[in-house]
Order: C-alpha cells, then structure tokens, then sequence
C-alpha cells in the first residue's frame, strides 16, 4: 500500500485528501503522480473510474502557484458532465492550499463565465468548443499554461474535437508539461500524443479480475438526507448476524457509528486515524460478535480478513469501482453467499453505471424500505428471540406465573404483548415517528427515542445473541 504521505506532496494537499476519504492510492495515482511531480510528460491508459483526475489533479494543483495572477494549468473534458465534475473534486483537493479551478462549457451564459474569470482562477477545466469561444473573445489568455491534461482523449476524438484541440494546444508555451488518459490508445491517439507530447512515459492500468458473481447486489437510490432513515430501516428488516457499513471519510465514519450508537445499535468505528491497538481492540469485538455493525472507511475494505459477515452496506458509493469490488468482497467468503446494498444519490446513478460496466454484472434497483417494513422486520426479530428463549433458555421458574395469568387472560393476548415488550414498541405511532424520523448524521444531542440496544450484554456470545435459524436471511 502506498499513501499519500509517501509520495511527498504538500500537507495541505494531504489535509484535503484525507478530508475526502483517500487514504491510499490507486493504481494510476501510484504510478502517475510521481511521474507528474518529477514533471515527465504522461499518457494514462485507464479506464473511467480508477481515480485518475485526482492522479493528474494532486500535481496539477502541487504546482500551481497561489499568488500568481494567470492560468496555470488547463484540463480538457469531452463533457460539460465530467467538466463540472474534475472542477468538483480539484476544488475539493485544493481547498487549503487555495487553488481554485473554473469549469468552463456550453450550455451555460458565457458572460456569467466571463464574470468569473476576472477573478483569475490558476486552473481551468473546459470542453474544446467553449474553450476556443473564449480565446477567439481573448477572455482566456494560455500564453503562462504549465501544464494541460487531456481527459477521456478517444472520446473526445470520436466527437470530431480534434482541430480544436489542436489550435488550443497551439497557443500554449512550448516549454509545458502534457498529461493525456485515455481508456483506449488507438492510433490516432498515438498521432496526437506524437505531434506535441516530449517523450512520455507510458501508463497502463489493467482492471482487476472481478470475481462477485456470489454476492447478491442491489442498489436504492434516496436523497442524501434520507441515507440514514434508510439505513436504519434496512438494518431492522434484515437483521445481519454481522455487517460491514463504508463511509467516503474518517468524519463520515465516525458520525455513522456515533447515530447508530444512539439508535440503539452495537457499532464501533475503524479508520486511519486510529491507534494500531485500538485497531485491535475493534476488530477482535467485532470477530467475536460483541459487536453488530462495523463502520469503516475504504482502507479498511482493503485491510480486513473477516469470515462470517453477511451483509456490506455502502452508505456512501466508493470513488472508483475498484474500491467497490474490495469493499463488497469483505462478504461472500469461503463459499459463503453474501449481500451489498449501496446507497445513491439520483447525482451518483452515471458513476453506479461505470461500476457495472467495471464488474460486468447487473446491480439490482431496491425500492426505499417503507416504515412498515421496518417495523415488520422487528416484529419479525422479535418473535425469534422469543423462539430462541423457548429452546435454549431455563423457563422453568416462570411457568407458575405464566399459568396464573393465563387465568386471567386469553394465551394471545398474553403473546401479543409479549412480542410487542420484546422489540419495544410502546405504540405504534411512537415506533412508526422513531423510524421515519431518524436523526441527521450530525446531530450531537443524544437520541430520546425508545429504542433498546440489540446486543444483549458485552461478553455475550453470537449464539447467544441471535436465534439460531436455518435460514438468517429468509425473509
């Protein structure tokens, strides 16, 4: 594993990295950045998805120079979608070193576009056609450019931008750094690479062999302010013996793990910051079953050797698909079936679709599990655990008050509220609000709901905890 750290790049630039969930690098951020800080002229052959923009993004913004009042550097997308979308994520690496890049794209007022580039952004992102728009108005000067990145470049020859790219790249300094990805070379990639690259180097990132065809996968799409309600519905409904939860960040992690806490679910989280022993101490509760839920962030998905776990949950969908395939794989184990259920946002449905094509496998859309299902799924539990206290439990001393209250009262009445003390369930109203109204991920006043913790003491067993079934996912 090679970190961020390792690689020398600005604190500041680690800061926001570590900010957003990386933790580690990819493949082409491994073998692209150093390269790019040693200021060799790249081409990246790897596909969409593999973390390549913040693999020529952690360069670009390492070189840019805050206090220079020109544009520094240029990427060029096909797309205004993945224009808008390497603007987003440069943003968030450079947000502490103060290196801000302007998406620049038709479709949008380019007198709002002129507006902001009177405040002399160091990088620009732009498709060829508004690019030359702006050079022929001489609102975009490249004359200081020190480094251009070619992104998705057979996309953007197969759209016909070939003579613009080439004007463009005729107006930038000849003494400048090049950088072009591309998922496919063909030859005229290589034409073009030929005509204004200085001897690249050659990058090829091969996708890894996906093997997940044993585990079950869907996908629900909801808002992000619904992820956790959902969350906490799907936790109740399936009722996993022992389940993984990723989350994009550290900070994601640990707000995840605190609401479940307060939910009344057994959660502990595991991430980078965390000592090597507390670590430890983690992971053997985890293992043992002392606790229910792990919620880890992706350098854990890489870490982890884990049998028994049925269920990954990906609060947040993972930055590029490799990420997806290591975190899913925690389940479905020596032999073993398992489940992933990822959480999208309607924003995040085009990259869900690269990861599909990465594993070459259909994700199953899930609808948003309603109240109702939740609150069966309790009910559900409930009546288990009542099962399970009938074969295993020592009952003895209970049946003369059983026998006098049977008196009193008809056997399923007496059942009924059994079951409902059982999943503590005051009432239905109270039990369906406490479901649908779950708390945001940052809320820091402690939960009043009257939901029980589900784990039923510390150095309790798993046997002991959960009802032995034939089937723990059957339902």
């Amino acid at each position: 594993m090679i970190t961020f750290e390792q690689l020398n790049i600005d604190p500041q630039i680690i800061k926001a990295l570590s900010d957003m969930g990386f933790e580690e690098t990819t493949p082409v951020q491994k073998e692209t950045i150093p390269l790019a800080l040693a200021g060799r002229d790249v081409i990246g052959r790897a596909q969409t998805g593999t973390g390549k923009t913040a693999a020529y993004g952690i360069p670009l913004i390492e070189k840019c120079d805050r206090e220079s009042d020109r544009i520094q550097g240029i990427v060029i997308t096909p797309t205004r979608e993945l224009a808008i979308q390497v603007a987003e994520e440069l943003n968030r690496i450079g947000q502490y070193k103060g290196i801000r890049a302007l998406p620049i794209y038709g479709g949008q007022e380019i007198e709002r576009q002129i507006k902001s580039l009177k405040n002399r952004p160091p990088i620009i992102v732009g498709t060829p056609g508004r690019l030359m728009d702006h050079m022929r108005r001489k609102t975009i000067r490249l004359q200081q450019v020190k480094m251009v990145v070619l992104d998705e470049a057979d996309e953007m020859l197969n759209m016909g931008f070939r003579e613009d790219i080439e004007v463009i790249l005729q107006q930038m300094p000849a003494e400048r750094q090049n950088l072009l990805f591309s998922a496919t070379i063909p030859p005229h990639i290589q034409t073009l690479a030929g005509q204004f690259m200085n001897n690249p180097e050659m990058i090829h990132i091969k996708p890894q062999e996906v093997t997940v065809s044993h585990i079950t996968q869907f996908y629900i799409e909801t808002p992000e302010s619904q992820k956790f309600d959902v969350l906490c519905r799907l936790l109740d409904i399936e009722n996993p013996d022992l389940a993984i939860v990723f989350g994009r960040t550290k900070r994601r992690v640990d707000e995840i793990s605190e609401s479940l806490n307060k939910r009344g679910y057994s959660a502990e989280g595991i991430h980078g910051d965390l000592t090597q022993s507390r670590r430890e101490i983690i992971m053997q509760r985890f293992k043992s079953g002392m606790t229910e839920l792990l919620i880890a962030t992706d350098v854990a998905a890489r870490g982890l050797d884990i049998t028994g776990v049925t269920h990954i949950y990906n609060f947040d969908i993972p930055q590029d698909p490799e990420s997806y395939v290591h975190r899913i794989g925690r389940t479905g184990r020596a032999g073993e079936t398992g489940k992933a259920i990822t959480l999208v946002t309607p924003r995040e449905i085009g990259h869900l679709k690269y990861i599909e094509q990465f594993t070459r496998q259909k994700i199953k859309r899930q609808p948003v599990p309603t109240v109702n299902d939740a609150l069966a799924g309790l009910q559900r539990l409930g009546m288990e655990n009542l099962l399970a206290a009938v074969e295993n439990e020592d009952i003895g001393q209970y049946k003369k008050l059983a026998e006098s209250l049977l008196q009193e009262h008809d056997s399923i009445t007496l059942l009924s509220a059994a079951l409902k003390l059982i999943t503590r369930q005051p009432d239905d109203n109270s039990s369906s609000q406490m479901l649908s109204e779950a708390p945001p991920i940052k809320v820091k006043e402690p939960y009043t709901g009257n939901r029980t913790k589900r784990s039923y003491g510390k150095n309790a067993s798993r046997n002991s905890r959960k009802p032995k079934r034939p089937n723990p996912r059957g339902y």
